[in-house]
């Protein structure tokens, strides 16, 4: 008998460690994000929803999870 091969897709979202451009601050966002984040200390955005995968702005240093 053959074994049956069950394949889990993987989600195309990730966390996203982001650091920003003026500031150097370092924070984490979501690729899919719906919503603009800016960044906590000087207020810039760094990132702009796009309907799917939004616009990451800022620097970014890795991918979590």
């Amino acid at each position: 008998m053959r074994k049956i091969r069950v394949l889990i897709p993987e989600p195309a979202s990730r966390f996203v460690r982001v650091r920003c451009t003026n500031c150097n601050n370092e924070q984490v966002v979501f690729s899919n994000s719906t919503f603009p984040a800016r960044c906590l200390s000087c207020g810039t955005q760094l990132v702009y929803p796009q309907g799917g995968k939004a616009k990451i702005v800022g620097e970014t240093l890795r991918q979590l999870g």
